[in-house]
């Protein structure tokens, strides 16, 4: 399967200048969900700046109706 990075990065919101993973979705999620965290695409830009990216912040967003 092609890795479609180019298109990936254009749509990622990581705020976090010089991730090494920035549109290699596979990468991102790999890395995020084995810190029990999700990425940055899952959170409403506001919320992904904080830089706090746990299951934990995610389910309170969900419960005041931010995402």
């Amino acid at each position: 399967m092609e890795c479609k990075k180019q298109r990936n990065a254009t749509r990622c919101n990581c705020s976090y200048a010089g991730c090494p993973r920035q549109g290699t979705c596979c990468d991102c999620l790999n890395y995020h969900l084995g810190m029990r965290q999700l990425p940055a695409c899952c959170f409403p830009s506001a919320a992904e700046r904080t830089y706090d990216r746990s299951f934990e912040h995610f389910a309170r967003l969900v419960q005041t109706g931010a995402v």
